[in-house]
């Protein structure tokens, strides 16, 4: 459909095609997130065939000295004069293998059941007594450190294909009648040619040490039974496969019952929290610089100290205004206005509701700031063309104004969305979850699945359903976020607005 057959339809057929639209747009979007999971991984398989490649030939054309790198690392490189860059190689080996024959090969098969050896008391029928057994197996150390031992042997296999590769280029070198680069000559290449590597090689250690490890642990928690009956070191846990996703996803379960009805007010929740402040801060962004107004900057840096107080120190405060022997209760009291107390966090829809236009003080703020650097970069031609043609405010306010805003504010408005369903800080500190509910598991009627997560992590210590709903919050949030800004206009039509 042509722009101009669009404009000729009525409202309601116009509703209609862009809802088909937007659904068209999120399914085929959703196609193109899994379907590009798999081209992900022939993508690896095809990198990963092409080193298996490279060291069959070396393997195949290369001397002695290259065969023999492949089970002494750094041989090649040795006895051709690289004397360092060797030993290196060799001392990467030596490393692990020591690695491996003390401790690592036993963590890695420790994978296959995470313990079979459990402390405490047994009865053994040699002596026909109880026998308190202290050293046991730990399934929390078993599985961290078998994470650890496959991370190693990832990067012991990169190791041995880079020596087995300098190997063969070292090979070539000597053909070719060329000098041999020495270990100084490779540290002023790290300095020069290859610096970008070694600025990026501790900030990547760091990554995979302290955060690609550890997420790859608490994603293999979801997939054990590490609950309140499964305590390390008294107690072992085990693999159960996808049990914990079929508890949570399925029915005739409180955790499914409670994880639905969070979810849904997780939603709801995101939604309200990120438009409403989005509009919010538009129009007051609108107002503050609308031509005629004076004092400006005031207006701005009045509204910028609820950003420059900080969040949980204003959220607490409004936990005590609003409390039910609060301020404002009080006060209401004494004035006659009310009988009883207002139930601003006893009763679950004023809740929900509380939470909401508290978080309109918060949230404002930020949209408004961004809002007015973007409102005074329109250009002032666009709103005198528009003018001239006979545009009402109402017409260039939805034709010029918030076209221009959405498109350069797309990603921030994905992000504040995202970011609404992880908000840790405003139920936790304002409503702490209440009001309180025997229908939910460890929940209230205002926790988040974050919040809820953090109970169940903390109260309950039911790590494998925490785990799992993390798992299934990134999922939420990770197909939302990509299939929101692939389908926007500040994706396809990027150089719209230069």
């Amino acid at each position: 459909m042509t722009q101009a057959e669009y404009f000729v339809l009525p409202l309601h057929k116009k509703a209609a095609y862009r809802i088909t639209s937007a659904l068209k747009s999120g399914a085929k979007g959703v196609g193109g997130f899994f379907t590009g999971i798999p081209k992900a991984a022939v993508k690896l398989g095809r990198k990963i065939a092409q080193g298996g490649r490279e060291l069959f030939y070396a393997f195949k054309e290369g001397d002695l000295l290259t065969k023999l790198t492949f089970v002494l690392m750094g041989a090649g490189n040795l006895f051709r004069g690289q004397v360092v860059k060797g030993l290196l190689f060799l001392a990467a080996e030596i490393a692990y293998f020591a690695y491996m024959s003390s401790f690592g090969w036993e963590y890695l098969l420790g994978l296959r059941n995470l313990g079979t050896v459990q402390r405490g008391w047994y009865f053994d029928e040699e002596l026909g007594i109880d026998i308190l057994r202290e050293n046991g197996d730990n399934s929390m150390l078993i599985l961290l450190y078998g994470i650890l031992t496959v991370f190693v042997i990832i990067t012991f296999a990169f190791l041995w294909h880079t020596s087995v590769m300098s190997a063969a280029r070292a090979e070539q070198t000597v053909r070719l009648g060329k000098k041999l680069p020495k270990f100084k000559d490779d540290l002023a290449a790290m300095l020069d040619s290859g610096f970008h590597k070694t600025l990026l090689f501790l900030p990547a250690f760091g990554v995979v040490v302290f955060t690609v490890i550890p997420l790859v642990y608490m994603i293999l928690i979801a997939f054990t039974n590490y609950d309140k009956d499964h305590q390390v070191p008294a107690n072992l846990f085990t693999w159960i496969g996808f049990d914990n996703f079929r508890t949570m996803l399925g029915s005739g379960s409180v955790l499914a019952e409670t994880f639905w009805g969070i979810l849904g007010w997780t939603v709801v929740w995101a939604v309200f929290a990120t438009f409403l402040n989005y509009i919010l801060g538009i129009v007051l962004a609108l107002l503050i610089n609308k031509k005629g107004i004076k004092f400006k900057g005031f207006f701005r840096t009045l509204f910028v100290l609820a950003i420059a107080v900080p969040q949980f120190v204003s959220l607490l405060v409004m936990r005590n205004v609003l409390a039910e022997a609060g301020p404002l209760n009080v006060l209401l009291q004494e004035t006659g206005l009310i009988t009883s107390p207002l139930p601003f966090f006893t009763d679950t829809a004023w809740a929900r509701v509380t939470v909401i236009l508290v978080n309109l003080w918060i949230g404002i703020p930020h949209t408004m700031l961004i809002t007015s650097g973007i409102l005074m970069n329109i250009p002032d031609d666009l709103y005198e063309a528009a003018k001239i043609d006979g545009a009402s405010p109402f017409v260039m306010f939805f034709r010029i104004t918030m076209p221009y805003v959405i498109f350069v504010t797309t990603p921030y408005l994905i992000t504040q969305f995202i970011g609404n369903i992880n908000n840790f800080n405003v139920i936790y500190f304002l409503t702490g979850g209440t009001p309180a509910t025997l229908d939910y598991y460890q929940a209230g009627k205002t926790d988040l699945l974050i919040t809820w997560l953090y109970k169940l992590t903390v109260n309950s210590r039911d790590y494998c359903y925490a785990s799992t709903i993390g798992i299934l919050v990134f999922v939420i949030c990770s197909v939302l976020s990509l299939i929101t800004f692939r389908n926007s206009k500040s994706y396809t039509g990027e150089e719209a607005y230069q």
